[in-house]
C-alpha cells in the first residue's frame, strides 16, 4: 500500500462514515477498470465495513484490497462467477438473511452490466432485500465520453449497448447484419484475442465510423477512430495495437442519400467554402438534418475527395 492510499482510507472514513449503511443489504461497488486511483472514497469505506465481499475472483479482489490497505480474512471473500453465480447467490442470500452487509465487486468496473452480477442482484430483489448501487469505473462509460459517437443531438441520439458478440464467424455475421440497421451508437465489448476477427467481420459496414478504446485508464491507453472498412489494417499495423481489452463503439449510420440529396447537395456547396464544423452546423440549420448524420456524412466527402 502506498501513503498516498493510506491518506485515502482516512479521507474515505472522513467523508462516508457519517451516511448510513442499513444491515441486510447487498453493496454493489464499482472497482477500477485499470488505474487504482479510480475508487470513489464511498467504495474504500463499504469494502471496509462489509461483513462479507462477494468477488468475481478471490485472489484478484484480496490483492486489490491489500493495495489500498484493507485487510479482510480469506473467510470472509466468497467467490461468485459467471460458472456459480445461481449457487453462490444462495449463500449471499443466507448471509443477508443474517443481517450482514454484504459487497459485491467484479475484476474490474461496474458490476451486473456484463461482468457478472445481475443473476445475484435479481435474486436479491427476489428475496425482497435492498439492493444500493456504488458508482464507479465503467468501460462503457468511459469509451463513450471520449469517442464523439454521439455529439450531437438528433432522432438517432443515444447507444445500444450490445455487449460481446458471438464467437462464431456465422452468428458474429449475423448479429453485425442486424446492428448496421440500427441507427444510434451502438456499444460492443471485445478481448484482444478475438479483436481482428471482429475487426474483419466489421469491415462489412464500409465507410461506417468506428471508434477503437483500449487499455482505458492505463499506462498505454489509445483511443481511435476509422472507417469499420479500415479497421482490420490499423490493427495490423503495429503489434501493440491488438493488445488489452478493448471498447468498440459504431458510430450512428450517416444520413442516407437517396433519403435527403438536398442536404448532401447544401453540405458539398458549403464544405468547399467554410470549415467542415462550420458546413455542418450550416447545413443543419438550412434543412434540418440532424446534425451527427451531416458530420459523417462531411467526413465521408472528405476521404472521398483526398482519394
Amino acid at each position: 500500500m502506498s501513503a498516498s492510499f493510506a491518506s485515502a482510507l482516512h479521507a474515505a472514513r472522513d467523508a462516508a462514515a457519517a451516511q448510513h449503511y442499513p444491515q441486510g443489504a447487498l453493496y454493489v461497488v464499482a472497482t477500477p477498470i485499470g488505474n487504482l486511483a479510480d475508487i470513489s472514497l464511498r467504495a474504500l469505506h463499504v469494502l471496509q465495513l462489509a461483513d462479507s465481499i462477494a468477488c468475481e475472483d478471490t485472489r484478484h479482489t484480496q490483492a486489490l484490497l491489500r493495495a489500498y490497505g484493507i485487510d479482510k480474512p480469506g473467510e470472509r471473500l466468497l467467490a461468485l462467477h459467471q460458472h456459480n453465480e445461481v449457487e453462490a447467490a444462495q449463500t449471499v442470500l443466507q448471509r443477508l438473511q443474517a443481517g450482514q452487509r454484504v459487497a459485491y465487486v467484479s475484476d474490474a468496473g461496474t458490476p451486473a452490466v456484463s461482468d457478472p452480477g445481475a443473476r445475484l442482484v435479481a435474486a436479491v430483489q427476489a428475496a425482497g432485500l435492498r439492493c444500493m448501487p456504488l458508482p464507479g469505473a465503467s468501460s462503457v462509460t468511459s469509451a463513450l465520453s471520449v469517442s464523439g459517437a454521439i455529439a450531437h443531438a438528433s432522432e438517432n441520439q443515444g447507444f445500444v449497448f450490445a455487449g460481446f458478440l458471438p464467437s462464431r464467424s456465422a452468428e458474429r455475421n449475423s448479429a453485425i447484419q442486424r446492428l448496421a440497421a440500427e441507427p444510434r451508437c451502438v456499444l460492443l465489448l471485445e478481448a484482444p484475442h478475438r479483436i481482428l476477427e471482429l475487426a474483419q467481420a466489421l469491415a462489412m459496414l464500409g465507410e461506417r465510423r468506428v471508434t477503437l478504446a483500449r487499455e482505458l485508464t492505463k499506462q498505454f491507453e489509445e483511443v481511435t477512430t476509422h472507417a469499420a472498412q479500415d479497421l482490420a489494417a490499423w490493427l495490423q499495423g503495429a503489434p501493440q495495437r491488438s493488445k488489452g481489452e478493448f471498447v468498440v463503439l459504431l458510430h450512428p449510420a450517416p444520413v442516407p442519400q437517396d433519403d435527403d440529396a438536398a442536404a448532401e447537395r447544401v453540405l458539398r456547396l458549403l464544405l468547399a467554402e467554410l470549415p467542415t464544423k462550420t458546413a455542418v452546423k450550416l447545413t443543419a440549420d438550412i434543412t434540418n438534418a440532424p446534425r451527427n448524420a451531416l458530420y459523417e456524412l462531411a467526413l465521408q466527402i472528405k476521404r472521398s475527395e483526398q482519394d
